[in-house]
């Protein structure tokens, strides 16, 4: 037991800086806590303070099932289980969970320690959360079972007709009839929100105007993919009553590639996230004037985790257009021909089997050959699920890419952005430092921590303020 007149100071513990360090034991609960434990502060006369789990225990105390220090101990991260835990059991039955009051029950929480677990590792707001599960659920279900339409709804929890067609036309961006058509299908439309602007989304699909993977011309974008049914070519068109896509391939596409295709256009179009409480927050300040000026911008995600990884590794430190040379080496070297001049983004397996002293041939340095492979392997083994990610814990997603040998925060913070995640500021980027700047009208460009301080007013739309501010360059120039 440490001695009793010691002291710390409480802004820095709530801030988890003496967690691992001590801990704090309750006698009149007869708990042990974490120096960060958001519980409210025992009295005192109450506190004794411990060096060790052991000491705390041979008192007769037990671990807080708020903070989780014995989770904390063992290297695990309470929250991240506690999230998981609920994921699984709402994915399992998503009808048993009317409110978010009945997702703090089933978690054992208050709704305000819910809502400060979703927004860490969701990125969403619970009762957001639950809609989108409550349309995945049904999403599967319209594919693979046979119930009317409207029962389907309220298999998976919705309370009535209405509210079913609603919520899904604004998450699935089509009705559910329309997704049930999916099966069988080469055309499908995505009706946009209101004030979309496709203009930016075509120009991030074009960056690269030689690469064999993917080009934008007018108002179209094409996207060479593998699938489980073989390769594809989604084509998208821009029209005034929303975007068109279209399916081009060899073979005849079943029910889980169409639904893969469905939601790939989704996440090339930025259609994952919304963006109005963001631009109806940032109307409100005057000094934030430069996010009105692009209303209804969205940020545009990869099609697959893997080709986000791939070009957040192989972005590091340089600059876009050389980026995108190193990028059509492995994709000319092990994509997979679709025709028509165009070649899918190739699997980790064929990436990581290209080894680092073929691509330190091809102008990548020793380095970056050596991260990408890595990485690449990582997830053909299955040590990384690259693909799983954007349905779990945004801050797993993190500790896992920062895991990686050579992801530092900038690479898994941008790989997660182009994820789909909502709430991500890559910190780091030259370009967002320089945005700030101006923002701010500092005379440097901000450092790190300033850049992660700056970001922190934008929280729970880092993702989508930072699109703002790396578009606020282009009328600077």
């Amino acid at each position: 037991m440490l001695p009793k007149p010691f002291s710390w100071d409480r802004a820095l513990a709530r801030a988890g800086r003496y967690d691992g360090k001590f801990l704090i034991g309750v006698l009149s609960t007869g708990i042990y806590c974490l120096p960060s434990c958001p519980a409210r502060p025992p009295k005192p006369e109450n506190v004794r303070l411990f060096k060790t789990e052991e000491e705390a225990k041979a008192h007769g105390l037990r671990a807080c099932k708020r903070c989780r220090p014995d989770l904390f101990y063992r290297g695990e991260d309470g929250d991240i289980q506690l999230f998981d835990g609920l994921c699984t059991r709402v994915r399992a039955e998503p009808h048993l969970f009317g409110d978010v009051a009945a997702l703090a029950k089933s978690a054992g929480v208050s709704q305000t320690k819910l809502g400060e677990l979703f927004r860490t590792h969701a990125h969403l707001a619970p009762a957001s959360w639950l809609r989108r599960e409550r349309v995945r659920a049904a999403c599967q279900q319209l594919l693979h079972g046979h119930d009317k339409v409207v029962e389907t709804g309220f298999a998976v929890g919705f309370e009535s007709e209405s509210v079913f067609h609603r919520q899904f036309l604004s998450i699935a961006r089509m009705t559910p009839g329309a997704y049930r058509a999916l099966n069988g299908a080469k055309v499908f439309l995505l009706q946009l929100p209101a004030g979309y602007r496709t203009q930016e989304v075509l120009a991030y699909h074009a960056r690269d105007p030689e690469s064999a993977c993917e080009r934008s011309e007018g108002n179209r974008i094409w996207k060479a993919l593998l699938t489980d049914d073989g390769p594809a070519v989604l084509e998208i068109a821009f029209e005034s009553d929303g975007a068109w896509c279209h399916v081009h391939a060899r073979t005849k596409l079943g029910r889980h590639t169409m639904a893969f295709l469905h939601r790939a256009s989704l996440r090339m179009l930025g259609l994952l996230q919304e963006s109005t409480t963001f631009e109806s927050r940032m109307a409100r300040d005057p000094a934030m004037a430069l996010f009105s000026r692009r209303k209804g911008l969205r940020v545009p995600a990869t099609p697959t985790g893997f080709d986000g990884l791939c070009w957040a590794i192989i972005g590091q430190q340089i600059n876009v257009k050389f980026a995108c040379a190193l990028r059509r080496e492995i994709i000319n070297l092990a994509g997979e021909d679709v025709g028509d001049g165009m070649r899918a983004h190739p699997t980790a397996a064929r990436v990581a089997d290209l080894g680092a002293t073929v691509l330190t041939g091809r102008r990548y340095s020793g380095s970056k050959a050596n991260y990408l492979i890595g990485a690449a392997a990582a997830v053909a083994r299955g040590d990384l699920d690259i693909e799983g990610m954007a349905d779990g814990s945004a801050a797993a997603a993190e500790k896992k890419l920062t895991a990686l040998h050579g992801v530092g925060t900038w690479t898994a913070r941008y790989t997660l952005l182009r994820g789909g995640f909502a709430d991500c500021a890559p910190v780091g980027d030259s370009a967002l430092a320089t945005a700030l700047q101006r923002l701010h009208r500092r005379s440097e460009r901000p450092g790190h921590e300033d850049v992660n301080t700056m970001m922190a007013a934008f929280a729970p739309h880092r993702s989508l303020a930072t699109g703002h501010l790396w578009a606020s360059l282009k009328d600077a120039a």
